[in-house]
């Protein structure tokens, strides 16, 4: 079967075991994947997009509005999968939703009248990649992690951090992707946030540039430090930890494990370095995919890791963080954001050793 028809057929299964008629897919996320890649929105800063889709035992529907249906279906190409174009005027109600679906029994990816919420259900049903999604992940991530490479290079101290995010937003776009989280931090703020919106401070010596690029629905992160001279050894002895905690995160990612036994690996090598209450500080990460974090690593999660899911861990100790978007594959994990010629970290662990970024040092 092609991507679309296993994923009309995945719905119709989970329809089945949730004991449900039809389903709302409302979310951007939704829509880019139950579409193969199309985009549903107007404003990027959106979860629910300005077009829906609507799947019932008779039939696949695109429930929309005069603006959004020319280019659903002339550029994005949707009539060609099938889907019925339920229009309304943009200056009226759209009743189709429930004319189509009265007297049955509705799930809905966010909140809908009479309907049954299913928001973590279908984050999973998202989050096991089909062969193909896998492939275009695969791309994103070597755009992404050039787009951060030439982004980074170009910092300069006394740049602002606006406009060191404008060079993320420069070398993203260049390559058709949208840097849908864009945080930069200099110097002290580096330490101060975990999410450092760029403001008008210039830099000094140090930067933390963190992207999560957005490509046909799908999505990688990644974090890059920089620091003009050399590294002080406190700030050194932070990342060489930092680097132990991701590569303990990526090691225990493998099929079978849960997420809680993989967070529980990270809280110890936090511990073993000397750094136990960091965790608290910040979230580790999670499954990534249609939405930058599809749903995170707790301490009790039962989330079971499976072959052909990503995941983008993102451990920090206070000033650094090191984070990468993997693949989980049947024999290994495959970092996919890698950056050639980025200076590494080699850390054992048990029986492999894993590569992850240091702070690029410059002057």
């Amino acid at each position: 079967m092609t991507e679309f028809e296993t994923k009309q057929q995945r719905i119709h299964e989970f329809l089945a075991a949730h004991h449900l008629d039809a389903l709302l897919l409302q979310r951007v996320s939704s829509f880019a994947w139950a579409t193969c890649g199309a985009a549903s929105y107007v404003s990027t800063a959106v979860t629910e997009g300005a077009s829906s889709l609507l799947l019932t035992p008779n039939g696949r529907y695109i429930i929309t509005n005069t603006i959004e249906a020319p280019r659903l279906e002339q550029e994005e190409q949707l009539a060609s999968q099938g889907w019925e174009f339920r229009i309304a005027p943009w200056y009226q109600p759209n009743s189709a939703i429930g004319d189509l679906t009265r007297g049955m029994k509705l799930g809905s990816d966010m909140l809908y009248p009479d309907a049954t919420p299913l928001m973590n259900e279908v984050a999973r049903l998202r989050a096991t990649l089909l062969p193909e999604e896998a492939e275009r992940l695969r791309h994103l991530g070597r755009l992404c992690g050039d787009a951060m490479n030439n982004a980074i290079r170009s910092v300069q101290p006394g740049q602002t951090e606006q406009e060191i995010a404008g060079h993320i937003s420069f070398h993203t776009r260049r390559h058709s992707i949208q840097p849908i989280v864009n945080l930069v931090a200099t110097d002290e703020r580096v330490s101060a946030f975990r999410h450092p919106l760029p403001t008008d401070k210039k830099m000094e010596r140090y930067a933390m540039l963190v992207l999560v690029g957005r490509k046909q629905g799908l999505c990688c992160s990644l974090t890059r430090l920089v620091h003009f001279g050399a590294l002080d050894d406190e700030l050194r002895q932070k990342m060489n930890a930092t680097a132990r905690v991701d590569a303990a995160m990526i090691a225990a990612t493998r099929p079978g494990a849960t997420l809680g036994e993989v967070f529980k690996r990270a809280a110890d090598a936090y511990a073993q370095a000397g750094f136990a209450d960091e965790w608290h500080k910040h979230h580790q990460g999670g499954t990534i995919g249609y939405q930058p974090r599809e749903y995170l690593g707790m301490p009790d999660s039962q989330d079971v890791v499976a072959i052909d899911q990503a995941y983008a861990w993102n451990p920090s100790i206070t000033g650094c963080k090191s984070e990468d978007t993997i693949l989980v594959g049947e024999k290994k994990n495959t970092v996919l954001t890698e950056i050639i010629g980025w200076p590494k970290l080699p850390v054992t662990m048990v029986g492999e050793t894993i590569m992850r970024p240091a702070i690029l040092e410059i002057g």
